[in-house]
């Protein structure tokens, strides 16, 4: 329509190129051939009706639309073939996720569980921060970690790791025995990888146990952000009565580790997570505070509280990733208490 309107001294040369290569990213093959055709004929038309049939500078016009066309068509199949290896790395990387972070079980008795992981990087899968729970003997039994160190060494610490609590958890009496294991663990890992010197290497975390009856919590922190338990009319940090090193540096710690215990009421939801949520900053650098923006709020369960809590700090970024987030909530439900939603 450009071409026809204007005058004849002025060329649209550049408008069927630009709509040939627009094709070439937004339709399919067939689409893309076909926008070509039309191009060069209506280009073709545009000549014979302006009276410069047969003219050099229809013949050096026509041969520019039609090899654009062609590398037009060349760019959509590398495009296709481009799209297709990115979704297959993108499927193993998914299946990678749900190998090393399985989706923790809905339930256990009066338990319901919920996580939920976001990496920095918009496209990956999966980091350096881990969770896990098991259904256990002893009760149940949970842990949320931060590998120091990103990249393919901290996604292989986080798979050794988590391998041992779902070893251990089963075969360990005892919480502080389980810790043991753990720091055992990443200790050998690091060893293994090669770092420079064994401090350069270690994860924070929290471990902790829930027996049967769903009355309290056990707790063992190792240098991680303290877990947040949001009880009928508050919400509070359950601080550790005694600071402890993280794993991997058992070269500094001295003693057993010390395990605390919280009160867990029926209604209350213990969320577990890592320092991505905390050190969240809004446009003005102000950190994330979750306690301050949920004293007020209610949540039923702790898929209601993660979706919730999710919502809110991408308002309060705006969006954007500068580390690795994990969060793991669990509900002490009662039986009038619907599995998701916000009570008010």
């Amino acid at each position: 329509m450009i071409d026809f309107v204007t005058p004849p001294t002025v060329s649209a040369a550049a408008l069927y190129a630009a709509a040939v290569l627009t094709a070439a990213s937004l339709l399919s093959l067939r689409g893309t051939i076909v926008t070509g055709v039309v191009a060069f004929l209506l280009d073709l038309a545009m000549f014979g009706y302006f009276g410069y049939h047969g003219s050099a500078t229809e013949i050096s016009e026509l041969a520019m639309v039609a090899t654009v066309a062609a590398i037009a068509v060349f760019l959509h199949r590398l495009l296709h073939h481009l799209q297709s290896r990115l979704r297959s790395a993108r499927d193993i990387a998914a299946a990678v996720q749900r190998a090393v972070l399985p989706d923790p079980p809905k339930a256990s008795g009066p338990l319901r569980f919920a996580a939920r992981y976001e990496a920095a990087q918009a496209d990956a899968q999966i980091g350096g921060d881990l969770y896990a729970v098991m259904d256990t003997p002893f009760g149940v039994r949970c842990v949320i970690g931060d590998v120091r160190g990103k990249g393919l060494e901290a996604v292989r610490a986080v798979a050794a790791s988590i391998g041992t609590f779902r070893e251990a958890a089963l075969q360990e009496p005892s919480l502080a025995g389980l810790v043991e294991r753990l720091e055992r663990a990443v200790a050998l890992e690091v060893r293994q990888s090669g770092s420079v010197t064994e401090l350069e290497g270690f994860i924070t975390g929290v471990v902790a146990e829930i027996p049967p009856s769903g009355s309290e919590v056990r707790l063992v922190n190792r240098g991680h952000p303290a877990p947040l338990l949001f009880l009928t009319d508050t919400v509070l940090y359950v601080e550790p009565s005694q600071t402890a090193l993280p794993f991997g540096m058992a070269a500094l710690a001295t003693g057993p580790a010390h395990v605390d215990t919280v009160a867990f009421p029926e209604g209350a939801t213990l969320l577990l997570y890592t320092d991505g949520l905390t050190e969240a900053r809004d446009e003005k650098g102000a950190f994330y505070d979750l306690v301050d923006r949920f004293a007020a709020s209610r949540y039923a369960g702790a898929d209601a509280l993660l979706d919730a809590v999710l919502a809110d700090v991408h308002r309060h970024t705006g969006g954007r990733r500068t580390d690795d987030m994990a969060l793991l909530a669990i509900t002490h439900a009662s039986d009038n208490v619907p599995p998701s939603g916000r009570c008010g």
